[in-house]
């Protein structure tokens, strides 16, 4: 009996020392901890304006570096110098400065090993004015992989971390790196020139409106050349981990010309080189160093034509109501014009609905192309009068074949017209009408 009993208690003090060695040795689960999980503190409070300094350290991966410069913008130091995005970095150190945690895990943690913080995944040094610094050590992924293991630098607690908040500080420098290829103030423009298609068309602009100068004066679609600026302005290169520079600028040197644009504010002038080899675009660029690949929306962006930019808007008195509209076609004389929210013809109220419909009929006559000839002797005249009587235009249409050609007072362009837009304004303005007249109320 006395050894049966000593083989018992031999199995269990095994049984028990197993058990110990085990959890000692496991990973910790996401819900130990003598903290409350109800109310997971803090991992990090800061001042985002009191941060100077950030560094990124992974244990796989190309660390980076930044600073703050003297004018408050941030600049990649390491591993080289780069012009940082403002934007992705403000967005980081946003995410720092009031960092949550899911969890505390451990309120006094011995052994970060276990948590994959000795050394680290990822290490984010923040450094503070006066040359403080706090670092954050993020280790590895909780059991469930929905988040990952934290601890900041001389703070005994350990905490779990979401994995997207991981993913925030998992940052390289073709991360945070300015991505633009061209830096210019879009709302500084003065000048703008592209070439593609075997054509250079210049651009000027006066306040909001864009003129085309080149290759002669023409209107041009403002609302068009803004969508070019747009996609000048957006145009980014596009990295990765594996980029060869020796392999992008020969496959851009060998490439074929697709376009070329020139960007001119206040600071000066911006050019930007785009080339195709086989299926890829890449792009060089005056305002930084190197060649880069580009995606084929912004190559398509600049490979447009003249017509492209053109107004094709026949009138610019645009969603405003003009004063006047006078129309002449042959025999027929239309006159109206606008008193108050009234609308006169002859001396007498004219129907609301159906001078609406005539005005929308006139600002929507808009050309299908721009034929060089084809005007010969008008059949229509239009004369619209708006911006308080400081804008009138005159617009002449004559009949070519099956459509209308019609030419602006004193500009050379010519503009084709669908006969059945003509055939529309001819109804409209035949559609035109007096305005009922109420009865009196009768007297009781």
């Amino acid at each position: 009996m006395k050894f049966r009993g000593l083989l018992i208690a031999t199995i269990v003090l095994a049984a028990l020392t197993g058990t110990l060695y085990w959890s000692n040795h496991r990973k910790p689960p996401e819900t130990t901890g003598t903290a409350s999980a109800d109310t997971p503190p803090k991992i990090l409070t800061l001042n985002q304006g009191d941060v100077i300094g950030i560094a990124i350290k992974k244990k796989s991966g190309e660390d980076v570096t930044l600073g703050k410069t003297d004018s408050g913008q941030w600049q990649i130091t390491a591993p080289k110098s780069l012009a940082a995005d403002q934007d992705a970095v403000t967005s980081m150190l946003s995410s720092l400065s009031s960092l949550n945690s899911d969890r505390l895990v451990d309120d006094k943690a011995t052994n970060l090993d276990q948590y994959g913080l000795v050394p680290p995944s990822i290490e984010v040094d923040i450094t503070k004015k006066g040359k403080t610094t706090v670092k954050l050590l993020i280790g590895d992924n909780t059991p469930t992989g929905s988040a990952a293991y934290a601890a900041v630098t001389g703070d005994p607690r350990v905490f779990t971390l979401a994995t997207y908040n991981k993913s925030n500080f998992d940052k390289g420098p073709n991360d945070l790196r300015d991505k633009r290829l061209l830096t210019f103030d879009s709302d500084k423009l003065s000048r703008l020139e592209l070439s593609a298609k075997k054509q250079t068309i210049e651009f000027g602009r006066n306040k909001d409106q864009w003129q085309i100068e080149k290759p002669k004066p023409l209107r041009a679609d403002s609302f068009q050349v803004d969508e070019l600026v747009r996609s000048v302005h957006d145009a980014k290169m596009e990295l990765s981990a594996t980029d060869d520079d020796k392999k992008t600028a020969a496959a851009f040197s060998s490439g074929s010309a697709t376009a070329s644009v020139k960007i001119t504010d206040i600071s000066g002038t911006q050019e930007l080189q785009v080339r195709k080899n086989k299926d890829d675009y890449y792009a060089k660029s005056s305002a930084i160093a190197g060649v880069y690949k580009i995606t084929s929306g912004t190559a398509a962006a600049l490979d447009k034509n003249l017509d492209d930019f053109r107004n094709k808007k026949l009138f610019d008195f645009g969603y405003a109501d003009p004063e006047k509209i006078e129309i002449h076609d042959g025999a027929k004389t239309v006159v109206v014009t606008r008193s108050g929210a009234d609308w006169l013809s002859n001396g007498a109220k004219m129907d609301v609905p159906s001078v609406t419909t005539l005005i929308g009929v006139v600002r929507d006559l808009s050309a299908s192309k721009f034929p060089d000839n084809g005007f010969t002797s008008p059949a229509i005249e239009i004369t619209v009068t708006s911006n308080d009587g400081k804008r009138i235009e005159k617009a002449l249409l004559s009949k070519d074949g099956d459509a209308y050609v019609a030419k602006r007072d004193n500009e050379p362009a010519l503009y084709e017209i669908a006969a059945s837009s003509v055939t529309e304004l001819q109804n409209a303005a035949a559609s035109l009408k007096p305005a009922e007249v109420k009865p009196a109320p009768t007297k009781k």
